[in-house]
């Protein structure tokens, strides 16, 4: 049984509309249920060049488990810059777009035929150098001249292209018309380990009748999105294979069970009104949602970004804010506005710190006794300790009461994620009750052991404080 893969274009599609309504988290939410549907490939919008879009790749590429692929444009330059953003995803691929009618070519990209062809194989080679898996889409093929539509692929096989797309943009063909002709463009076009797609627009309300012509025609896979976007959605390509799949002697590798749910998460995103509060917003204003800053950002930068969350913070507090923000970014691909604020949160406004972290050792199993060697500092003098505990919080906070020679009532303790992903963020918060008032203190890390003893070392400092 062939196996008809499914190419999910929801995040490619929906940028351009969107963009400045949808969250970085919202992006995130939307590759991960994708990736959890199991589509064969999830596009990626067009990088324009602006850290946000990078870093939005960056991190998508890291959770998604399946075939990441990333726009390219026949004009520009930006083809290293865009294989950087994806190099880290498990199965990263490159898709080079290019207009093939001649009212497309002389409009977008102001090529005669000569030229394009030239640019197609061009920018083919420049993804090839990169990437092995390059895929080239011909838009709006149904318009196109066939000799020069067949001349345009084949120069993008020729150049390294594993993957071609053929596209009815302007929606002008019927089913039968679109199923002929993308036989004899593959006929004409029949190379040995390349595979062919489509991608049918849905302007005559026919875009799954025609794709369903192109499977029947020996099309290797649709593309389509997860919400009606102008294309098929995976609901009605998944309702076509479930009843002609046995007679077609097709499948696809979707978890159907999960689609109807899953589809409906999406819509709630993409269909949320720019003025409203998503489901899945972290509180921030849309136009800050997708600030991103990473490790080689300066001062200046960051504490931009403080002023604009409303912190008002004096010298002193916007150094530390900084030390703390280079000491995350430093693990991380980005530090969002969400992180700062837990950062400025546990950094900014604190009391001197009569003790600092130095460092901290944690050893911890399901057959051995959680132990911490913890060191900290004070006065220029580093005090050491090692304890062992029920767990590795209770160890490291031991091991911190030994070296301070006092024990506190822990009177609460709270940990929590502050980010979601491999690479999340932990936020701790630790209550201590000493000469019966409390004292709270918070820490962040990627390490939540980290942000526990960060969290028990800010509630004594401001102990230490209150009774000098």
């Amino acid at each position: 049984m062939k196996t008809m893969k499914i190419i999910d274009m929801t995040l490619r599609e929906t940028a351009g509309v969107r963009e400045s309504a949808l969250t970085f988290k919202e992006k995130l939410e939307m590759a991960r249920s994708l990736d959890r549907l199991k589509v064969d490939v999830i596009e990626l919008p067009m990088i324009t060049g602006g850290k946000p879009d990078q870093l939005s790749n960056k991190t998508i590429a890291s959770l998604v488990t399946g075939i990441l692929s990333a726009t390219v444009g026949i004009v520009g330059d930006m083809v290293s810059e865009t294989w950087e953003s994806i190099r880290s995803a498990r199965q990263p691929q490159m898709n080079v777009q290019a207009p093939v009618s001649p009212v497309q070519m002389e409009y977008a990209c102001h090529m005669k035929a000569p030229a394009m062809l030239t640019a197609i194989a061009e920018q083919v080679k420049k993804c090839r150098f990169y990437c092995e898996n390059v895929e080239f889409t011909a838009l709006d093929a149904t318009r196109a001249e066939k000799e020069f539509l067949i001349s345009a692929v084949k120069a993008a096989v020729e150049a390294g292209a594993r993957y071609i797309t053929l596209c009815d943009s302007a929606g002008v063909m019927m089913p039968d018309e679109f199923g002929a002709f993308f036989a004899e463009i593959r006929s004409a076009v029949d190379q040995e380990g390349v595979e062919f797609y489509v991608q049918p627009s849905d302007a005559m309300n026919m875009a799954t009748a025609c794709a369903a012509a192109a499977v029947v025609q020996g099309a290797d896979g649709v593309k389509c999105t997860a919400t009606p976007a102008g294309f098929p959605t995976l609901e009605q390509l998944s309702r076509f294979v479930e009843i002609k799949g046995t007679a077609l002697d097709i499948c696809t590798h979707l978890r159907t069970t999960e689609l109807t749910r899953t589809v409906t998460a999406l819509r709630r995103i993409l269909e949320a009104q720019k003025n409203e509060q998503s489901p899945f917003d972290n509180g921030v204003h849309t136009e800050m949602a997708n600030v991103c800053l990473d490790v080689n950002d300066e001062i200046g930068e960051v504490i931009k970004v403080v002023h604009q969350l409303g912190y008002d913070l004096s010298d002193e507090d916007n150094a530390k804010v900084y030390d703390e923000f280079k000491r995350v970014a430093a693990k991380k691909h980005f530090v969002g506005t969400r992180e700062l604020d837990a950062i400025v949160a546990s950094t900014a406004m604190q009391v001197p710190s009569a003790y600092k972290i130095e460092s901290y050792v944690i050893n911890s199993g399901n057959v051995i006794s959680a132990t911490a060697n913890i060191t900290l500092e004070k006065d220029g003098q580093k005090l050491k300790s090692v304890a062992v505990g029920d767990g590795p919080v209770d160890a490291a906070f031991l091991a911190i009461e030994q070296i301070i020679g006092h024990h506190y009532e822990l009177d609460d303790f709270q940990i929590q994620t502050v980010t979601e992903g491999r690479e999340a963020m932990g936020s701790a918060l630790v209550k201590l009750r000493a000469g019966g008032k409390l004292y709270s203190g918070n820490g962040i890390s990627t390490d939540i052991i980290g942000a526990s003893i960060r969290a028990y070392i800010s509630a004594l400092n401001k102990i230490v404080y209150e009774e000098a």
